[in-house]
């Protein structure tokens, strides 16, 4: 693993700046400021942070009731990141902090089940309403 990432659990000090080029491919990505505040906004996150260029070069949300069940919207790795065990690690972290609840849940591209089957992970079945026209999150 690279030396220059280490792993936070806040985002004090992280401005804006720092998140540019996550959401690789989306329709219209979330600008920074508001990827920031779905970062704040979630129950969880673990960011991975590159102390060489100061920025933030992953992370991982979770939304939850606390002890129950939890959801994990977003894993990012900002594509000259990848497959470095980045990402591996950032869901290590998440899936720790989420190892007593009953259910974690996760909807994923169909090229990435090989990933998360590796982190125990099961194939199911799921619904989703996707509204496009509220992308990117516009927040106050």
């Amino acid at each position: 693993m690279n030396d220059s990432i280490v792993y936070l659990k806040s985002v004090t000090g992280i401005i804006p700046a720092q998140l540019k080029g996550f959401c690789e491919g989306w329709t219209n990505p979330p600008a920074p400021r508001e990827l920031l505040k779905v970062i704040e906004s979630s129950a969880h996150y673990w960011l991975a942070f590159d102390r060489g260029t100061r920025r933030v070069v992953g992370l991982v949300t979770c939304l939850s009731d606390g002890f129950f069940s939890a959801s994990i919207p977003l894993l990012e790795v900002l594509p000259e990141y990848r497959k470095k065990g980045i990402g591996t690690e950032l869901m290590r972290r998440m899936l720790k902090i989420t190892a007593n609840f009953y259910m974690v849940d996760l909807s994923c591209d169909e090229s990435l089940i090989p990933f998360y089957e590796k982190l125990n992970f099961e194939r199911g079945t799921s619904m989703r309403v996707r509204n496009h026209n509220r992308q990117p999150l516009k927040m106050a």
